[in-house]
């Protein structure tokens, strides 16, 4: 895939749904950190075209900018979801356009109602945890040597910086294998164009409502419990 073989094969997106105050929210009391696990050749040939495609098709450019608060809310420019149909379609392409993609979504949710909250901040709990998981996870797909960027949306500099320092705690060897992982943090604006965070933007809070009202009909989470890469990924040979 790269030039570099010190680079692994293999992306993480990151995002966030609720907040990390132990301060309940009633109208959605859980925090959710949600990992998406894309294979870069994939995520290239398939996945980004594909998202591309479906802004053209509603939007006439790819400058927007998939938030999930602002589809379901049919903010400016999801306006154009007002129209029954059009919106209807529009639901239709993209979950087809997941359901077709490959990757896999490691999360934590951790629920506020109920729950005796540690004084941690939430988000470095979970983190703790979706590193965990995707340590594992890549040890299943391929023997992780490789470093693996991690891709944040930036939140403010003090939080990026507390966030940064408790990545590298944990990757340095504070975590549940006592082992180094070869991951690395990178932190995007929040006005970039990325795929992989707009992909990880959408799946974060449909989880999170799973988990708080399992048995109300959820059509995202049910094509979301599916995703998962193979086990052993079969790479195909693609010219750039």
């Amino acid at each position: 895939m790269s030039s570099d073989t010190n680079y692994s094969d293999f992306i993480v997106y990151v995002d966030e749904s609720g907040h990390a105050s132990p301060d309940p929210d009633p109208s959605y009391p859980c925090f959710v950190l949600a990992f998406c696990l894309f294979e870069k050749r994939h995520y290239l040939s398939k996945i980004a075209p594909a998202l591309q495609e479906l802004k053209f098709s509603f939007f006439g450019h790819d400058m927007v900018i998939f938030h999930e608060r602002e589809i379901r809310k049919r903010l400016e420019p999801f306006e154009i979801l007002n129209d029954p149909r059009r919106r209807e379609e529009f639901h239709e392409r993209l979950t087809r356009l997941i359901q077709h993609a490959e990757l896999d979504i490691l999360s934590e949710t951790i629920l506020k109602e109920g729950n005796h909250l540690p004084d941690d901040n939430l988000y470095h709990i979970a983190l703790g945890s979706c590193l965990r998981q995707l340590f594992i996870r890549l040890e299943e797909i391929e023997k992780v040597s490789k470093t693996v960027h991690v891709v944040f949306e930036m939140r403010g500099n003090k939080e990026d910086k507390l966030l940064e320092l408790e990545f590298l705690r944990i990757c340095n060897g504070e975590n549940d294998h006592q082992r180094s992982y070869p991951f690395v943090p990178v932190f995007a604006s929040k006005k970039a164009n990325s795929t992989g965070l707009q992909f990880a933007d959408l799946v974060a809070r449909p989880i999170g409502l799973h988990r708080l009202r399992p048995d109300q009909p959820n059509r995202a989470f049910e094509v979301l419990k599916k995703k998962s890469l193979p086990v052993k990924y079969k790479q195909t040979d693609l010219e750039f």
